[in-house]
C-alpha cells in the first residue's frame, strides 16, 4: 500500500517523512535503530504464517548491487519505495543483509522510481504499460498531477474517462485508509487488516478500534480475539475488564467449535478461560454467570460421554441448530403426508427384476434393503465404506423414484462431489449451498416456509455435513418428502462443528440405516480400496506388487517433502501419463511444517507453475499468485459469484490484470469468480491440502506424504479419508513408522455434541 502525499506532520506539529506502517505494526522506530531506504526490487522468501520475509532492495547502487533485508515485511510490494529501520547484520552463508523490525512506505522522488511504483500493480487502473506513459507525459509531476489533478491524466494517450476516474478514486481511497493505517500501526495491525478494517468501519474505523476493539473480532475476517486483545491492551483497555473476559469466553467457545464441539463443559470453560485470560477464576465464573443472563451463551445439562450429566455451554447459534436439526428431523420421519406413498404398495420383487433389466446388475441383498428404505421411510441413512456399491445403490434408488414421476434433488457439499453424483445418476445435482441459494449473512433462500420442490431428496458425501448447514437443509424439505444421507461414517467428521452423521447412526437413534459391508470382486481388484478397507481394521497397507498403490520409502522429513514434489511433477506423469496440476492431489496430513501444506504447496508451484518472463505475478502475502495456479476458497463468502463461493471450493486462475489488479478463478463447478488483489486473503494455493480439507472431493490420483514430523496428526480416520479419496492411484511417500502410527491411533474421543442425545429422546 502506497502514501500519497510527499509529506506529513506528527500530532506536535514536527515533520516526519511520509509513510504508511508495513505488516510488521509495532511501535514507531526508535533513535538506535539504523534506516536504510531503497526500492523493493523481489522478494525471495516469505513464510505467511511467521511474515520472516527475505528480499533484495535497490538503494541507489545500481540492480548489480541489491541489498538483502531480512525480517517482518509481508504487506510490501515489488516497486514500493521503502524506509527500513533495523540493524545492520552478517549470514555466514549469504553476506551482509539488513535486518528490518519496522518500515513505512514512501513516494518515489525520481522518474524511475515513479515509474517502477505506478507500474507496481498499487494503484488500480494503472499497470506497467500506463505507467510508462503518465510518467512520460508527466515526469516528476506525475504524482502531484494524480494527486491535485486527476482530470488530466485524459491528456495521456489509451486513458479515457472510465479508466481516469478509476485511477482517481483508488488514489482517494488510499489517502482515506491512510490515516487509520498510520493509527494502527501503533497498535501492531497489518496493512491487510487495517485495509480490511477500513472497509468494514470507514470514517468510524480509529472511534471502533479505540473504544469496541474486542467488535473487530466478530465482525472482521481475519481478527481474532487474540489479535483484538492485543489492540485493546495498546489503547487501554484493563486485564480485568468484564468485557475483555466475556469476549475471551466467546472466543474459547469459538475455538472450540473450530475443533469441531458444538458445546464445552463449563468445568472447562472455566478452566480454558482462565489460562487464556489470566485472570482470577472468581472473576471469569461471575463473567460467564453474565454472559448466560445476557443470552450470549445458553448453558444446560445434557448427558456426558458416560452418560453422566454435564453442565454443557454453548454459542446460541450452535444450541439454536441442534435442537432445531433434532427436532425437524423427527419432524419428518413421523410426518403424516408422504409425496411417495406409492412405494407402500410396491411389488418389490417386480421392481427389483425391472431395475436389473434396466440397469445390468443385480443388487446384493443389503443394496436392495438400501433401496426400499429410501423409498418407504421417510428419514434414512445409507452407509458403508469404498467398494461395497454406496454409488449402484444411490443410482438404483433414483431410477427407480424417477420412474415413478417422483421429483428428486440430488446435492452434495462439495462442488467436486456434486458433479460426481450428477455424472453417477444422470440428474443435476448442486451444492448444498448452491440447493439452499445461501445468501448473505447465511440466511436460506429455501427454509420450512418455502420448502424444496422435491419428493426425494438424496444428499451424498454426508460425513462432511456439519450442524449449521444440516440444520438449513433438513429445514428445506418439506414435510412428506423423503430425505436419504449417502456417506462413509468412518471418514474424518466434518471440518465443522458436529458429528451429524455418525449422530444419526448411534445407538438409540429413531432414523433408520443400512451400512453396506460386502466388498464386490470387481472393486477387491484394486488396491486402492483392498487397502483403504485394511487401513480401517488397523491392518497396514499392502504396497508391494500392486499396480495402483506404492510406497517410496523416505525418513527424513524434508527430503521426503522434495520426493512428494518429484513424484507429483515428474513420475506420475511419466508413468500415468497423468496431468500433474488437474489429475494428481497432494494430501497431507498438516498444514505446517516441511511436508505440510502449506511448504508443499510453495515447492509444487515451483515446479508445475513456475515463474516466467513477462507473465504478470501478484504476491499476497506469503503467497505468489500466477495464472495457471490451482487455489481453494479459505472462508465461505456469500456476496461472490452467483451464489456465494464456499470454504473448499477449489478453481484454477485464468487470468490475472496488474492494471485492474484483480484475477479470475475458474471454480470446480465451471463458474469464473473475480478476485481483487485486496481479496486474495481468501485464496490459498491448492497444490497440495490438508486431509480435512479434502473431504467430499475425488482425484484420479492422490499423493499422500507420510512423516513422523505429524505425528500428533496421525490417525486411521485420517489416513483412511485420504486414501478414499483416490479413483485410481495412491502413492505413500515417508516413514513406515509414520504409517504404523497412523494405521494404529485411533481418533481420541468423540465431539462434544448432544444432537445423538435429543434425537434419542424424540
Amino acid at each position: 500500500m502506497g502514501t500519497q502525499q510527499r509529506s506529513a506532520r506528527q500530532a506536535d506539529g514536527s515533520s516526519t517523512g511520509q509513510g504508511l506502517p508495513g505488516a510488521s505494526g509495532g511501535q514507531p522506530p526508535q533513535r538506535q535503530l539504523a534506516q536504510v531506504e531503497g526500492v523493493l526490487e523481489r522478494i525471495t522468501y516469505a513464510n505467511e504464517e511467521t511474515g520472516y520475509t527475505v528480499a533484495r532492495v535497490d538503494t541507489g547502487r545500481g540492480s548489480h548491487d541489491l541489498l538483502t533485508v531480512v525480517g517482518a515485511l509481508l504487506g510490501a510490494q515489488p516497486g514500493e519505495s521503502l524506509r527500513l529501520f533495523g540493524r545492520w547484520g552478517s549470514h555466514p552463508q549469504y553476506g551482509k543483509q539488513f535486518m528490518v523490525e519496522n518500515y513505512t512506505t514512501v513516494l518515489p522522488a525520481t522518474v524511475q522510481g515513479i515509474q517502477r511504483y505506478l507500474g507496481s500493480g498499487l494503484i488500480k487502473g494503472i499497470g506497467p504499460r500506463f505507467a510508462e506513459r503518465i510518467v512520460e507525459r508527466f515526469g516528476v509531476d506525475t504524482l502531484e498531477v494524480i494527486e491535485q489533478e486527476p482530470e488530466r491524466l485524459i491528456e495521456v494517450p489509451g486513458l479515457g474517462p472510465k479508466r481516469t476516474k478509476m485511477i482517481a478514486a483508488a488514489w482517494e481511497e488510499q489517502k482515506a485508509i491512510k490515516e487509520v493505517m498510520v493509527f494502527l500501526q501503533g497498535v501492531g495491525v497489518s496493512t491487510s487488516l487495517a485495509v480490511r478494517i477500513y472497509k468494514k468501519y470507514g470514517d468510524s474505523s480509529i472511534g471502533v478500534v479505540k473504544n469496541e476493539p474486542y467488535r473487530l473480532a466478530a465482525d472482521v475476517w481475519g481478527i481474532g480475539f487474540l489479535t483484538a486483545d492485543k489492540i485493546a491492551q495498546a489503547v487501554g483497555i484493563p486485564h480485568d475488564s468484564p468485557e475483555r473476559v466475556k469476549a475471551g469466553l466467546q472466543y474459547a467457545l469459538s475455538q472450540s467449535s473450530d475443533q469441531g464441539h458444538c458445546y464445552l463443559p463449563e468445568e472447562r470453560l472455566i478452566a480454558d478461560g482462565v489460562k487464556l485470560l489470566q485472570v482470577d477464576v472468581g472473576l471469569v465464573i461471575d463473567c460467564l454467570s453474565e454472559l448466560v443472563a445476557e443470552e450470549g451463551v445458553v448453558r444446560e445439562p445434557v448427558p456426558g460421554e458416560a452418560g453422566e450429566p454435564v453442565t454443557a455451554v454453548y454459542l446460541v447459534p450452535f444450541h439454536r441448530a441442534e435442537i432445531s436439526l433434532a427436532n425437524q428431523l423427527i419432524r419428518l420421519l413421523r410426518s403424516e403426508t408422504d409425496r411417495m406413498a406409492g412405494f407402500a404398495e410396491v411389488d418389490w420383487t417386480a421392481a427389483l427384476e425391472w431395475l436389473a433389466q434396466r440397469t445390468g446388475a443385480e443388487l446384493a441383498p443389503e443394496q436392495r434393503e438400501s433401496v426400499k428404505l429410501a423409498l418407504t421411510e421417510k428419514v434414512a441413512v445409507l452407509t458403508g465404506g469404498p467398494g461395497c456399491g454406496k454409488s449402484f445403490t444411490v443410482k438404483s434408488i433414483v431410477t427407480l423414484a424417477l420412474a415413478k414421476r417422483a421429483k428428486v434433488v440430488l446435492a452434495a457439499p462439495t462442488g467436486r462431489a456434486a458433479k460426481r453424483l450428477s455424472e453417477l445418476t444422470g440428474v443435476e445435482a448442486s451444492t448444498v449451498h448452491r440447493l439452499l441459494e445461501l445468501r448473505p449473512g447465511g440466511e436460506a433462500a429455501y427454509d420450512r416456509d418455502r420448502p424444496l420442490d422435491a419428493d426425494l431428496v438424496v444428499i451424498d458425501e454426508a460425513s462432511m455435513l456439519d450442524l449449521i448447514l444440516a440444520n438449513k437443509l433438513v429445514k428445506a424439505v418439506a414435510p412428506g418428502a423423503h430425505l436419504l444421507f449417502v456417506g462413509d461414517v468412518d471418514q474424518l467428521p466434518s471440518v465443522g462443528a458436529g458429528e451429524v452423521l455418525r449422530d444419526m447412526l448411534s445407538e438409540g437413534s429413531p432414523i433408520p440405516s443400512v451400512r453396506l459391508t460386502r466388498i464386490f470382486r470387481q472393486a477387491q481388484q484394486s488396491g486402492v480400496v483392498t487397502n483403504a478397507h485394511r487401513i480401517n481394521e488397523g491392518l497396514p497397507p499392502i504396497t508391494d506388487g500392486l499396480k495402483d498403490f506404492f510406497l517410496f520409502v523416505e525418513e527424513d522429513t524434508e527430503r521426503a517433502a522434495g520426493l512428494t514434489v518429484d513424484v507429483v511433477a515428474r513420475r506420475i506423469p511419466q508413468k500415468f501419463g497423468l496431468d500433474a496440476r488437474r489429475d494428481v492431489q497432494v494430501l497431507a496430513p498438516m498444514h505446517r511444517g516441511p511436508a505440510g501444506a502449506g511448504n508443499l504447496n510453495t515447492l509444487l508451484q515451483a515446479a508445475v507453475t513456475p515463474a516466467r518472463e513477462g507473465l504478470p505475478e501478484r504476491r499476497f502475502g506469503g503467497r505468489t499468485f500466477r495464472v495457471g495456479d490451482k487455489v481453494t476458497q479459505i472462508r465461505n463468502n456469500y456476496e461472490k459469484g452467483q451464489n456465494g463461493v464456499f470454504n473448499g471450493t477449489v478453481g484454477v486462475v485464468t487470468s490475472l490484470s496488474v492494471e485492474e489488479q484483480r484475477l479470475m478463478v475458474l471454480t470446480d463447478e465451471d463458474e469464473e469468480v473475480p478476485y481483487d488483489f485486496d481479496e486474495l486473503d481468501e485464496l490459498s494455493h491448492a497444490y497440495a491440502v490438508t486431509i480435512h480439507r479434502s473431504q467430499g472431493s475425488e482425484y484420479p490420483a492422490v499423493v499422500i506424504p507420510v512423516t513422523t514430523s505429524a505425528w500428533t496428526m496421525l490417525q486411521r480416520n485420517l489416513l483412511y479419508t485420504a486414501v478414499t479419496r483416490a479413483k485410481k492411484l495412491v502413492v505413500l511417500v515417508g516413514s513406515r513408522r509414520a504409517i504404523g502410527q497412523a494405521v494404529r491411533a485411533v481418533s481420541a474421543g468423540r465431539r462434544h455434541s448432544a444432537l445423538d442425545h435429543r434425537l434419542a429422546t424424540g
